[in-house]
């Protein structure tokens, strides 16, 4: 089983190792499997509960935001400081912490679902225009950007409206988005994320209850929610109810027919009930959709560089680069592998491209490194 959650909002607990991406709107999903769904008698908050403002907190943000100033634009900014400075919410980071409102006042973390539901409810109670945005695909960078890199099925943050210009507000910085960028999406789809994290922590925990009755809240609120359908069926495939796990695996791909990770599952599941040929039928397909996503190329590479395969690191970072070549990490990731492997003008070259592409913050570290490989080269033609 592999397991991707952090910031994501769609969380992969695959039949097999693979990458997964969020569902889109689609048809009703069959009622049947829903309803067979909702026997579970584990408790779930309802969206009331999720979303319920606790008072001690409304009263610090009557104090500390909406008795500041009648601007939006500085309650918004009053709104950021309350949410993460000490004689606020001192709010931290936890990428397992999908929180409901009143936890994370008692807890003081939250993943980036749960701190967007938090932002985006107090800065409607602060009169600010906010809604939730998702991404279907991000890289994420985590301590130091060479090694600690996370490929994420999804991601999401805040969008607010002041004064007639929008902005983003994003627990996350060091994140790449899929060329898409974030898109609005209901709050039934942000609270069917929700309710679809809790059910596969649950599954994680062995509480196959509890997973069920968080992916049938999921379900409550957005029935084409595909990747729900992919955990039910990893669930019911765990429970070994293979019928039922195909059906809720086929449910995925009908709503969304290049889903990657109800790909995987459903050609595992099928090789596991004998059906070799609609089997390799969906890998045919799982393969094509991962060739043609920089960020799954980009992945490959960065196994590859890590298991010393230079050639192949190489061969799939320039295809991670033609995909998306605005992406100043990859040509990063590309510079490295041509570096290690001797090619030292195409690292440079590489190095000036990532350069260009990056922020201030970016361009500074990249120049670094270029200063850093301009002193290696002068050292080498000192020696010859």
């Amino acid at each position: 089983m592999h397991l991707l959650a952090a910031c994501s909002l769609a969380v992969l607990l695959g039949i097999a190792p693979s990458l997964a991406a969020q569902g889109q709107a689609a048809p009703t999903a069959p009622a049947p499997a829903l309803a067979a769904l909702q026997t579970s008698p584990a408790p779930v908050p309802t969206p009331e509960q999720v979303l319920a403002i606790p008072a001690p907190m409304r009263q610090m943000l009557q104090q500390q935001v909406i008795n500041r100033s009648r601007s939006r634009d500085q309650r918004a900014q009053a709104l950021v400081d309350m949410i993460f400075s000490q004689r606020g919410l001192d709010l931290q980071y936890d990428a397992n912490a999908t929180y409901t409102l009143a936890e994370i006042w008692q807890q003081r973390r939250a993943n980036c679902l749960a701190f967007t539901l938090l932002f985006v409810t107090l800065a409607r109670e602060a009169g600010i225009q906010a809604r939730v945005q998702q991404v279907d695909r991000v890289v994420s960078w985590y301590q130091d950007q060479d090694q600690g890199v996370v490929y994420s099925v999804g991601h999401v943050n805040a969008s607010i409206v002041v004064d007639g210009r929008s902005g983003t507000v994003d627990l996350d910085r060091n994140v790449l988005y899929d060329r898409r960028g974030p898109q609005p999406i209901s709050t039934a789809r942000a609270l069917a994320h929700f309710y679809n994290n809790r059910g596969a922590e649950r599954m994680a925990s062995n509480d196959g209850a509890g997973a069920q009755a968080f992916f049938a809240a999921a379900l409550q609120q957005d029935p084409s929610f595909a990747s729900t359908w992919n955990n039910v069926g990893v669930l019911a495939s765990r429970r070994g109810d293979l019928v039922a796990a195909r059906m809720a695996l086929e449910t995925a791909l009908r709503l969304k027919p290049r889903h990657d990770a109800a790909l995987a599952n459903a050609s595992a599941l099928y090789e596991r009930m004998g059906m070799t040929a609609q089997a390799h039928a969906l890998q045919q397909v799982l393969h094509e959709v991962q060739r043609e996503d920089p960020f799954v190329q980009y992945m490959l590479g960065a196994q590859a560089e890590r298991s010393g395969n230079l050639a192949e690191a190489i061969r799939y970072y320039r295809r991670a680069v033609r995909l998306y070549d605005s992406a100043h990490q990859f040509h990063f990731g590309l510079a490295r592998a041509y570096f290690r492997s001797g090619q030292v003008q195409r690292a440079d070259r590489e190095l000036l491209r990532a350069q260009q592409l990056g922020g201030a913050p970016e361009q500074a570290r990249y120049q670094a490194k270029l200063d850093s490989l301009a002193r290696w080269r002068a050292q080498q033609q000192a020696r010859r």
